[in-house]
């Protein structure tokens, strides 16, 4: 049986592997739109727009995250009980105390975001504390501290800039294409140019598929590194337990915020459906079914 230490280790280890892949796709698909066209300098300039695109998104994360999903700050009177929890798990992990903010809405949910464990911030909606008890919510908040401990966000955001580098990329080169560039084409091998092209529309659907599965993944390391700093699974799966079954989807649900959330905020997750595996493959989140078998699966 796994521990929770070699879970994270495994977790670390498969996460990396993804941002490896992507690298190589990112390479390769460089290496492809510099040998179609016979210049480089279209790299450059994708390169360089992803990067100011995704890093200004990276350093006001935080701030975007409140604002399009209707955070506010939690008042620490009213929600003593909830800072005090916050604050508890904060010291244990060796983390500064995050702010706290309340989003009101029904559906069970939780986020952290921020570019770093200074400029960190944990959201949960009134639904989750409303429906959960003490052990519980305990396990949902140190899964969200332990993607600040994790630096998750860090992840994430090289994980944004590669794929929207190889979108942008993958974007200008068919353009390009359309209207006759392409230098020497005439002398280099069919094939390979056929290949190219191929790659070049099939590219930015496999980073946002690696993208995706990056996401499920740290959910899987947040969740292990969340039951080791309570010394509870059990209280983790229960919380998942309640809030897989909860079907309705948030009210200010967003694509651009989903993958920040403990679960996917447009409804319970884990349905049997004719689509599942697909569903599946698309998802920001694993299953919620999966998630708690691994917490059971896992000691201390």
């Amino acid at each position: 049986m796994a521990s929770l230490y070699t879970q994270q280790s495994r977790n670390v280890f498969k996460t990396w592997l993804l941002m490896g892949v992507f690298l190589a796709i990112v390479m390769a698909i460089g290496y492809g739109a510099s040998y179609y066209f016979n210049n480089s300098f279209i790299l450059y300039i994708a390169v360089g727009f992803a990067l100011i695109m995704n890093i200004s998104a990276y350093w006001f994360s935080d701030k975007v995250a409140i604002a399009s999903t209707g955070a506010k700050p939690a008042d620490e009177n009213e929600y003593r009980e909830l800072h005090r929890i916050i604050e508890n798990l904060s010291i244990t992990a060796g983390l500064p105390k995050p702010r706290v903010y309340i989003i009101n809405d029904p559906a069970p949910n939780a986020f952290a975001a921020g570019r770093n464990k200074e400029h960190a911030v944990v959201a949960v909606t009134t639904g989750l504390l409303g429906m959960m008890d003490r052990s519980e919510l305990e396990g949902v908040l140190a899964h969200e501290l332990s993607h600040i401990g994790n630096r998750d966000i860090l992840v994430m955001t090289v994980a944004v800039v590669l794929v929207g580098f190889i979108s942008v990329l993958a974007d200008m080169a068919m353009r390009m294409s359309l209207f006759g560039g392409g230098g020497d084409r005439e002398n280099k091998n069919p094939i390979a140019l056929i290949a190219i092209i191929v790659a070049m529309i099939l590219a930015p659907i496999a980073a946002q598929l690696i993208q995706l599965a990056i996401s499920r993944r740290r959910e899987f390391l947040a969740d292990a590194s969340g039951a080791l700093l309570t010394r509870y699974p059990d209280g983790l799966a229960s919380a998942l337990g309640k809030i897989g079954s909860y079907s309705a989807p948030m009210q200010r649900a967003s694509t651009s915020t989903a993958h920040l959330f403990i679960s996917n905020p447009f409804g319970a997750q884990g349905r049997k459906s004719a689509g599942q595996w697909l569903q599946k493959l698309f998802s920001t989140h694993p299953p919620v079914v999966e998630r708690i078998s691994a917490l059971h699966g896992m000691r201390v």
